[in-house]
């Protein structure tokens, strides 16, 4: 994906890397949040509906698994950084 940037994106995500996670995920959501923007609420409809039905086949064949909430919750308090 990389060889898709120019050399400014590039240096942008290079330095983007380097932050402190909290910093990018804030820095990952405001840039998704500006693409959204730019697509067309259809657009965004259609991309939804087409991911949830491929989640919903890839759960169906057995491919993906689901795990319950407090499965979940116990290894993130497990987790470091885990409340």
């Amino acid at each position: 994906m990389l060889s898709a940037m120019d050399d400014r994106a590039r240096k942008l995500l290079e330095e983007a890397l380097h932050l402190p996670a909290e910093e990018r995920a804030y820095l990952a959501a405001e840039l998704s949040a500006s693409v959204e923007r730019e697509e067309s609420p259809g657009d965004l409809e259609k991309a939804w509906a087409e991911e949830l039905e491929h989640r919903v086949h890839r759960v169906d064949s057995g491919e993906s698994e689901l795990t319950d909430w407090a499965t979940v919750r116990a290894r993130l308090q497990r987790a470091p950084g885990g409340r």
